[in-house]
Order: C-alpha cells, then structure tokens, then sequence
C-alpha cells in the first residue's frame, strides 16, 4: 500500500465497522501504524540525506576552531524545522553557542489542546582519536543496518526522529498539540547558558510537556522509557596536619598523619549495611514505589555477568535492595580519588603534611544538592580527628529527577513506544545525571518525558558512534503514536 492507498482502506474499514469500537480501534491503530510507516519508507532516502547535511557540519562546542560550524549547524536546523512544518524557525543567541527555536499552533477550535516542547543538542563530542574510526567520522557510512559517524545517536539522529515525526503529522494534518522546538549548542560543555537563557525566556518556552531523545534503551529487544536521574553532589577534602613533611621515625606515633586521618574519616561516611552516615541524609530520600520495584525486577539482568564483565567477585551495596535499583533508585558515595605524601618509585619514610580526596554522592530524587552538600561538610568536619585541619570545598552538583509513571503523557509515550516496538517500554531509572532535566523542572515548572532510543552498542561519545536504523525508523513511529495519544 502506497499513502493514498492507506488512508483509502482505512476510511473504508471503518465505515463497513463503525458499530463495532473494538474493531474501529484496531482498525485505527493497525492501519494508522500501515500508514507513518509507508510514508517512512517512501521518504526513507530523503530523510537519511537530511539526517547526514548535520552530519557533515562538524559542530564540535569546546572546539574554538568550529564556531563557526556552530553557527552552520544551527542554520541547517532552522531550514530542515521550517520544511518539516514549522510556521517559525530562529537562531537566538545565548551567552555562548546560538540556541535553535522553532514552533507549531496546531489549526483547532480547541483552546485546551496541550502545548509540547521539545528539546535537544545539536553540539557533539571531538572525535579523536582519528586513527580508531573504521570510516570518516563526518561522513555517514550505512553498514549492517547501522549509520556510523558523530553525532549518528548523540544527538542528530535522536533528533531527527522528533522532527520526521512531527513532519509527518503535520503534512497530514494530524498534528493535535502545539509544539515548540528549542536546540541548544552546549550540552557537551555542560549547558553553560541553558539556564539564563530559560529564565530569560521562560514565558515563550510555556508548555505542558517536555519531550526528550537524548537517553538510551535497555536494549533493542526491551523499550524502556527513562524515568528517574541521578542528582549529584562533589567535594574535594584538604586535611592539613604538620607545616611541613616530617620524618616517619621521629614523630611517628607523635603526630596524627593526615592520610591516616584522611582515610579513617571517610571510612565512616558508609557503614556496613551500605547505609551513608551524614546525619539526615536519608530525609528527602523517597521510597521506591512498589510498582516501580516490579519493573525493575522484570529488567534482564545476571548478577554473575554484571560482576564477571567489570572483574569482581561481589556486589555491595545498602541491604534491602538489589543492584539494578541500587544504581538507580537509590543513592550513593564514592570516592572518586585520594592521594597525598610520597607516591614515587622506591621508599621515602615520609609522615606527609597534607592529604587530599575527591568524593562525590549521587543523589535521588527529592534531595536537594546544597543541603547534602553543607550536611557533608558539617559531618566530616564533626568527626575530624585533633592534630589535623580539614578544608572542604563543593566542587559542583545538581538536582535528581524523576517522572510519575501515571501522567497522561507517560502513558502517551508508554503507548507509542508499545506500538512501534511491540511490547511495553519498562520503567527504567538510570543512574547517571542529567543537569538540564532538573533545571526544566525547577525554572519552566515542568516535568520531562525521557524518550531515548540510543543502545549501549552506539557508542555514544566514542570511536565508531552508530545509529540502529530499525530502531532509528521505529523512534519516528513512537513519538508519532505518542502525539497522537497526547492529551492533557
């Protein structure tokens, strides 16, 4: 069947069956799936040639010497936005690299039809070194079902499939939302001018939803939607004891070294049931809903193959949960680095004068980064030892996130995803952070829906970056089936 041909059995069909609702509703979405897929399949060479004309800008943002290819990136955006369906399209300048903004009111009588915002990056990762790419990095290469090049995923194709799915709503006039469109150039850089530019225009970013393809699958055969980050909090520790290194045998045993000290402080800060010990650390920390908990469990998983793949004979982790939620649901610390005295070759019998760590915490959501923040410095500053000084400095953090997975547009996502893969998506926290997605929630107001189709084979930011093309094709069916069962 050709378009035409689609829509021409369809109306049929449902007029032989209007008295029927079951049949009239798999004659909707079987023949409405026959349909976005037919129009992908007619229009697949086009789309892939648009997909590789952002290819071939190589947008590299902490790069100086490609400005001006942000500058290029940005402008192809705004036409391929406008040739899609957007009645508007413009380059707005930030502090740094341009943002991409574009939108669509949808033509209706209906004054209560939902508003969608749709986010992504159009900045990508260097793609050095050269020599381990098996093709031209800025030139795609199509090979065993897969698209290689940067940015094929991380995000240029993620984004694509939100716009063709926009694209072909409208051409159809099937589009029942109003959408807007915001591109930013700095993801990669850590999205230095998101949040000025959001509070700044935080009034023409108005909208019910924000849509997301940025996040990645569980795997090609298990959809899953991601519905929870991981906040962050970081700290480098200074503990100061002599004026100066002094010699092990003459004041060992006299003078508290500081690496000792160091060490036992934050041998403390985890006990033996994994619980974190910073006083009041677990009060916002909400409890993992039971449906949630069954999700996750339904998540493939071998304990055996997690700790055989990274070469350990056990898990740890806080009694009462089991790995996959306690490197998701749940939060953590670490020591992330730690040295001081002499660490050369050979021996040198050194009480050192200083000792240093870097540590962090993953946060979940409802635990504010500032307040863990000042409670860690509190604690380790209370259980500091006599004979030694402790300088604590917050390096950075950021908000957790997490999305109800009984909002309507959860369920839209959760039906379009079904639809295209053939199977519900699960519920998948990850454990990572996403700094922008709580700065949505915080400065617009608004929850996010995290429709990812990445795969962990993509290689996202690595040699050799690559794009599924069935899942690709199937991304544009999801969203498309995610508008159409959108409403507030």
């Amino acid at each position: 069947l050709d378009y035409k041909g689609s829509v021409l059995l369809k109306s049929c069909l449902l007029g032989v069956f209007s008295c029927n609702s079951s049949a009239t509703f798999f004659i909707e979405k079987h023949i409405s799936l026959i349909m976005i897929r037919t129009y992908i399949a007619a229009n697949r060479d086009r789309f892939l040639e648009e997909w590789a004309s952002l290819i071939r800008i190589p947008s590299v943002s902490c790069q100086p010497a490609h400005k001006e290819d942000m500058l290029l990136c940005a402008k192809r955006w705004c036409e391929l936005l406008l040739e899609a369906g957007a009645q508007k399209a413009e380059i707005m300048p930030s502090e740094g690299h341009p943002f991409v903004y574009a939108e669509y009111t949808a033509s209706t009588q209906n004054d209560n039809i939902p508003t969608v915002l749709v986010y992504s990056h159009y900045d990508v990762m260097p793609v050095e070194p050269l020599d381990l790419w098996k093709s031209n990095p800025w030139e795609p290469d199509i090979r065993e079902g897969r698209l290689y090049a940067r940015g094929a995923d991380d995000d240029k194709g993620q984004a694509m499939i939100q716009v063709k799915a926009f694209e072909y709503l409208v051409k159809h006039g099937l589009m029942n939302c109003n959408v807007k469109f915001i591109f930013e150039g700095e993801e990669e850089i850590g999205s230095p001018s998101l949040d000025t530019f959001l509070k700044e225009h935080k009034e023409l970013l108005a909208c019910d939803i924000i849509l997301v393809s940025d996040t990645s699958m569980i795997g090609k055969d298990t959809p899953s939607i991601t519905t929870g980050l991981r906040g962050l909090a970081y700290w480098e520790i200074e503990v100061i004891g002599p004026n100066r290194d002094l010699h092990s045998g003459h004041f060992g045993g006299a003078v508290k070294n500081p690496i000792n000290a160091l060490t036992e402080m934050l041998a403390k800060v985890v006990d033996e049931q994994g619980r974190i010990t910073i006083p009041h650390f677990y009060d916002d920390v909400l409890p993992i809903p039971e449906a949630e908990r069954e999700m996750i469990a339904q998540i493939p998983f071998s304990e055996e193959a997690y700790c055989q793949a990274i070469d350990v004979d056990a898990t740890f982790g806080e009694e009462g949960y089991s790995t996959l939620e306690r490197n998701s649901c749940r939060p953590s610390f670490d020591i992330c680095g730690i040295w001081g005295g002499y660490t050369g070759e050979g021996s040198k019998t050194v009480l050192p004068s200083k000792a240093y760590a870097k540590v962090s915490c993953r946060l979940v959501a409802n635990q504010d980064h500032e307040k863990v923040s000042q409670a860690f410095v509190d604690y380790m500053k209370s259980i500091a030892p006599a004979g030694v000084r402790v300088d604590i400095t917050p390096m950075h953090g950021g908000q957790g996130y997490v999305c109800p997975i009984d909002i309507p547009a959860y369920k839209a996502a959760e039906h379009g995803f079904e639809v295209a893969f053939g199977k519900k998506p699960l519920a998948a926290r990850r454990g990572g952070s996403i700094p922008i997605i709580s700065s949505f929630e915080q400065i617009l107001g608004v929850k996010t829906i995290l429709m990812g189709f990445g795969l962990e084979k993509n290689a996202i930011h690595s040699p050799n970056e690559s794009m599924d093309l069935e899942v690709w094709e199937n991304g544009i069916v999801a969203v498309t089936e995610f508008y159409r069962a959108f409403n507030l």
